[in-house]
């Protein structure tokens, strides 16, 4: 499903069949779900703007299709007679204490800073409307930092963009932990979803979670680029906002054990460095 045609083209080349509507739409969207007749639901919507700003509200957008979107969606895949509805969540919004690298039963953010707020109550809002979902098999996978094809991270990306013009730093001593996952592992979760696990919350990344201090600099040498900048946290706060500041030195990374364990899926990228090596030689 896509909003624009000229995304159905790609869909249509691809050799599936693509329904035009738009998740705001609840009628229109209740009759693309139903006409299809699925078995299975998987609900992958965003809306991330082309180019990453640290300052502008980049989320409020995603976080609409992940309240309101989601409420549709379920809505039409009841009315549909879907068995199983599978929901892309992240897995980097974990509450900032303890350990740094976090299982699913681990709190959500608490008080989050910033702009985190109201992405945290979208997740929020979505994991419960798919868990809730009386009917249906609700699975959430919440997904490490997505690199590869297509992504911010990719060489035409705008993260190499930025960390090419060395403004992608390390901020502060750089310990906040990032988990990575391929777009390719991630489109294998969901399809291993579709028939494995019972209901519930599975992170979906790779294996080796990743401090800032270290990714960044690896990074910044794959893409050909000077090392990386080091900048304070107050700096990092004036530049890019509280929230991503306290990011890059507080954020916790995922453990993918349960989806191992119970959807029988491995990533094929178990590690960024070779994952990221691999993409970016491509």
């Amino acid at each position: 499903m896509t909003r624009r045609e000229g995304r159905a083209e790609e869909i249509r080349a691809a050799g599936a069949e693509p329904a035009v509507c738009d998740a705001f739409d609840a009628e229109g969207l209740k009759a693309a779900v139903v006409a299809a007749q699925p078995e299975a639901v998987l609900h992958a919507l965003t809306a991330l703007p082309p180019r990453f700003k640290p300052r502008s509200d980049y989320l409020a957008e995603t976080n609409r299709v992940r309240i309101e979107g989601t409420r549709n969606l379920v809505t039409a895949a009841k009315a549909a007679g879907a068995r199983r509805l599978v929901a892309e969540s992240v897995a980097f919004f974990y509450e900032p204490e303890g350990g740094w690298v976090k299982d699913e039963d681990a709190p959500l953010f608490r008080d989050p800073p910033g702009r985190f707020a109201a992405a945290r109550d979208a997740l929020v809002a979505l994991e419960r409307e798919v868990r809730e979902a009386g009917g249906l098999e609700g699975i959430v996978l919440r997904l490490g930092w997505l690199y590869g094809p297509g992504t911010y991270y990719d060489r035409s990306g705008t993260m190499a963009e930025d960390t090419l013009k060395r403004r992608n730093p390390v901020v502060g001593k750089g310990t906040g932990t990032f988990s990575f996952v391929h777009v390719e592992d991630a489109a294998a979760a969901f399809v291993a979803a579709i028939d494995h696990g019972p209901p519930g919350v599975y992170n979906v990344v790779d294996d080796e979670p990743a401090p800032l201090h270290e990714w960044v600099p690896f990074y910044a040498e794959l893409l050909g680029a000077k090392p990386p900048r080091r900048v304070p946290l107050w700096l990092a706060r004036l530049a890019a906002g509280k929230d991503l500041a306290s990011a890059a030195i507080e954020m916790r990374g995922a453990s993918n054990a349960k989806a191992k364990r119970e959807l029988d899926w491995e990533p094929a990228h178990p590690s960024w460095r070779q994952g990221l090596r691999q993409a970016l030689a491509a």
